[in-house]
């Protein structure tokens, strides 16, 4: 939730390292869809992992994630069809990603809007001891003005790159959605940096704006 508590506050970033990852945008429709897309389509050798839907909404509930599971997350919410949070969100034959040696953890995010916002966080990551997947679901009921709940994909630099580990931890969301943008934008390693999105939800509408941030500008 901002300072004003006015918006409730959704933050994508992308970070890149290969050439395909680096290779993108961030692009937004009117209905508040955040989709990833090839800024130069002839250079894009590998799209499966990397080109999806990053945020959607249907009614109350608004989805955000790092991969192909945004939308399955959200028709489950729709078929649950009741205003409490349902256990993020028929995912239970999802797994992290096949990107063998990272295993690359899958991220959502769903908050309810209402008059008491609630929230949850799915992280799918794989096994420290195999292949089984690990699933830690974390439920937030209250939100504090200023602040969201920030789960990043890996903990550091690495070879094989090291999974996120611990709790989703406290992030300060500070100002309006545009100062937010515009922080978190500044914060993140300039070198790898590739996109930013923050979508803010009127509260008392359910109405949503998304601001976003690309390093790199589509190619025709």
């Amino acid at each position: 939730m901002d300072e004003s508590k006015t918006n409730l506050i959704q933050v994508y970033a992308i970070m890149g390292r290969g050439t395909d990852s680096r290779n993108r945008i961030l692009v937004c429709d009117d209905d508040g869809r955040l989709e990833t897309k090839a800024a130069d389509p002839a250079k894009m050798k590998d799209p499966r992992l990397i080109i999806y839907k990053a945020m959607d909404s249907i009614g109350d509930a608004f989805v955000v994630s790092n991969g192909h599971q945004t939308t399955p997350a959200l028709i489950h919410r729709r078929d649950a069809g009741n205003s409490s949070l349902t256990g993020l969100m028929g995912l239970d034959e999802w797994q992290y990603e096949p990107d063998k040696p990272n295993y690359t953890p899958r991220i959502t995010g769903l908050i309810l809007n209402g008059p008491a916002p609630c929230a949850e966080i799915l992280i799918l990551k794989k096994s420290p001891f195999g292949l089984d997947c690990q699933k830690q679901l974390y439920h937030y009921q209250t939100f504090q003005p200023g602040y969201g709940y920030c789960v990043s994909t890996y903990e550091g630099d690495g070879d094989p790159l090291p999974s996120f580990e611990g709790e989703p931890y406290l992030l300060p969301l500070s100002g309006t959605p545009n100062e937010i943008a515009t922080e978190i934008w500044g914060a993140l390693n300039k070198d790898n940096r590739v996109s930013l999105a923050v979508k803010a939800i009127d509260i008392e509408t359910g109405k949503s704006t998304v601001i976003i941030a690309n390093k790199y500008h589509a190619v025709d």
